[in-house]
């Protein structure tokens, strides 16, 4: 760029590193001396320093009563929350959106980039299965849920229009962008550090899957699916909300060991045959990561994955896809896998993998951003 320019980077709320916030790293990369901005900023000291050690200007929600812990309880205030954040000061305002960043304020002088990894779920497709899984399906509270729902999907249609350029995570997510917003997006691949994998080429005659047990990852599909398998082995890694109702499907034939560092989860990865997933996930990193290492993946075929995963009958194949979220569907696609996966190399895997390394990513974004930026001032007819 010609001259200094003045960045802003806007998140949803800042409380650990996953996907979003992976995004935001790389925002701060590019522009170290950006402004961080987000409702909330409950950030670790070592996820901090991922973020060259900036603290983001908050709104009132981070100083409502016990909003470290339950920040998402204060959603119905977040669209408010978000526009009280005064960018006003910069050129370029980045927002890197699952929530509601897109939706703070911008002007006529100002680029606003969004990089989007899906518009507000469970206000738009995600609605119904939102308000099963929440038990708000029924009642007045019910009924007020879908009421503020409602609300949020009007904000979030308005919204839309503070944005210059959508950037998508994955095409998937691109043609949600256009459902929901009636906006084409570009699409750049988010982040995967994939060097922190290593390719193992020897693999062990087990089944893996990693997650947190929360309902829209499936991992009660999986484990069922597997109990029905009994000379079948699959290790599960992973805690949360649904682990006494996983645990209870469990044959004897699977080996759940909750929560466990990351050197396990990768030794795991590198060591079985293949990786599970049953996720409907608007990109999916971990199928990436699960490749990085040499392991081809077994997926339910919907969403970011079928980007991701070159499916067996393509060249160099890296995985299959069961077709149905069902048991029936993955138990006849891991016994497919079985015939076949003689066939699906390591190396094709990995090779596959490396398509999403950060580095690439870094690359994208700087040019994608640099474009922007230049086309912008022209329109304005400014030289610098």
């Amino acid at each position: 760029m010609a001259r200094d320019i003045d960045v802003g980077i806007v998140a949803d709320w800042l409380v650990g590193f996953a996907g979003a916030e992976k995004v935001i790293a790389e925002f701060i990369n590019l522009f170290p001396d950006s402004t961080l901005y987000s409702v909330v900023d409950f950030l670790s000291d070592d996820s901090r320093r991922l973020f060259n050690n900036k603290k983001a200007t908050t709104s009132f929600i981070q100083r409502l009563p016990g909003a470290k812990r339950k920040y998402q309880q204060y959603l119905p205030l977040m669209p408010l929350a978000i526009e009280q954040l005064d960018v006003t000061k910069h050129d370029i305002i980045l927002s890197s959106s699952h929530a509601v960043a897109k939706g703070v304020l911008t002007g006529p002088d100002q680029l606003h980039i969004s990089y989007v990894h899906s518009p507000i779920r469970y206000a738009w497709d995600f609605q119904h299965q939102y308000l099963r899984e929440s038990g708000l399906d029924k009642g007045l509270k019910g009924k007020l849920a879908r009421w503020f729902l409602h609300k949020i999907r009007i904000w979030d249609c308005r919204t839309a229009n503070g944005v210059d350029h959508f950037i998508a995570n994955s095409q998937f997510i691109a043609r949600r962008i256009k459902k929901v917003y009636g906006r084409e997006a570009d699409v750049i691949y988010p982040p995967v550090d994939v060097d922190r994998f290593q390719l193992q080429e020897d693999k062990e005659d087990f089944y893996f899957t990693a997650s947190r047990m929360v309902p829209y990852k499936r991992i009660d599909l999986i484990v069922e699916a597997f109990s029905q398998m009994p000379d079948k082995k699959l290790i599960v890694i992973g805690d949360g909300p649904e682990m006494a109702k996983i645990k209870a499907k469990a044959g004897k034939n699977i080996e759940i060991l909750g929560y466990q560092p990351d050197e396990v989860m990768q030794d795991h990865m590198r060591r079985t045959k293949a990786f599970v997933f049953a996720a409907e996930e608007d990109f999916g990193i971990t199928p990436v990561e699960a490749q990085a290492c040499g392991t081809p993946v077994i997926a339910f075929g919907k969403g970011g994955v079928l980007e991701t995963i070159r499916p067996f009958g393509e060249q160099n194949p890296t995985g299959v896809f069961f077709l149905d979220q069902t048991v029936s569907s993955l138990i006849q696609a891991v016994h497919h896998f079985d015939v076949i996966s003689a066939d699906i190399l390591p190396q094709d895997c990995r090779n596959n993998a490396l398509r999403f390394s950060a580095e690439r990513f870094h690359l994208e974004l700087k040019e994608y951003i640099h474009s922007k930026w230049q086309v912008f001032n022209e329109s304005k007819k400014v030289i610098y």
